[in-house]
């Protein structure tokens, strides 16, 4: 069984701190990163920049078309407004089947602001006390959300991943 969870956190770099920590958690077994991917907004620009941090976990879990999929309905969609709003909707729809919903959305969009980044983690077996007690609090970041339910996990799958 797998977890999805997103951390905030209240600095651009932060998230990509996090994972390099992760990276060496993992070396240890404390972790198991199946996939993840980072969203990153230094002060000053525009949007975001998203990447699957595939490169540093990895084969990737879910794939690409996936992360992008979620980031464009976070992220981009707002500035599309009206032009992409069925599409969006349609998107919307299907992420649900994932526990995914417009909520979740709205509170990434909300929170995810310039000067903040977010990691999108999934994660299979994890000693949470260990991993836990390896991220001073100044280092720790907000969870926004962890879900992922046996029947999600297997359409997650399904649509967008590699055999795990």
């Amino acid at each position: 069984m797998s977890t999805l969870t997103v951390w905030k956190f209240d600095t651009a770099d932060g998230a990509e701190n996090a994972l390099e920590k992760l990276k060496g958690l993992t070396k240890q077994e404390l972790i198991q990163v199946l996939d993840a991917a980072v969203v990153t907004w230094p002060t000053g620009r525009k949007k975001p920049k998203t990447y699957q941090a595939v490169s540093t976990v990895g084969v990737g879990a879910l794939g690409g078309a996936f992360w992008g999929m979620l980031f464009g309905l976070i992220f981009l969609v707002p500035l599309f407004g009206m032009i992409v709003g069925a599409t969006a909707g349609a998107l919307s729809g299907k992420f649900t089947d994932y526990g995914i919903d417009d909520d979740f959305i709205k509170e990434l969009r909300d929170k995810v602001t310039e000067g903040t980044s977010a990691l999108f983690l999934l994660t299979g077996q994890v000693t949470v006390d260990k991993v836990s007690a390896a991220f001073s609090d100044s280092e720790k970041g907000e969870l926004i959300q962890s879900n992922l339910s046996t029947e999600q996990e297997a359409k997650l799958r399904e649509d967008f991943g590699a055999e795990i």
